[in-house]
């Protein structure tokens, strides 16, 4: 399997504003809303791959401080890997920083690490199986 892009996760202030361009405009339906990792999630399918949008749930989530930093727009993108725990192994070996040493638990379920942008190009990587 070659690597997809499993979704684009969105920061946004206002959750039910933003969705209406989605549902309203591109008249594609949501899914959720869901919890994760201090964000309330709404997910918007194109295709295969996902449009998240991340509103924070409280003042100290990693959204709240990317919004109060550099405001609404694209937080990560999340690209799907055959095997995540190889995919990782490949990171450490080529010098890329880990946020998350060990795959977790993500929105939906899924196991999820996230890359460091300073060792990406400034891009924060997601990466899922």
């Amino acid at each position: 399997m070659q690597p997809t892009i499993a979704h684009l996760g969105i920061a946004v202030t206002d959750l039910d504003a933003a969705a209406a361009f989605y549902r309203d405009v591109l008249g594609v339906p949501s899914r959720g809303p869901e919890e994760a990792d201090g964000a309330r999630i709404l997910h918007f399918e194109f295709g295969g791959t996902d449009v998240e949008l991340l509103t924070p749930l409280n003042a100290d989530s990693p959204i709240a401080k990317f919004l109060a930093k550099r405001g609404p727009g694209i937080h990560h993108v999340c690209y799907r890997v055959p095997n995540l725990d190889a995919a990782l192994a490949a990171c450490r070996q080529h010098g890329y920083t880990l946020v998350d040493e060990h795959p977790r638990i993500g929105a939906g379920g899924h196991r999820i690490a996230f890359l460091h942008p300073k060792s990406t190009n400034g891009a924060l990587i997601e990466l899922t199986e």
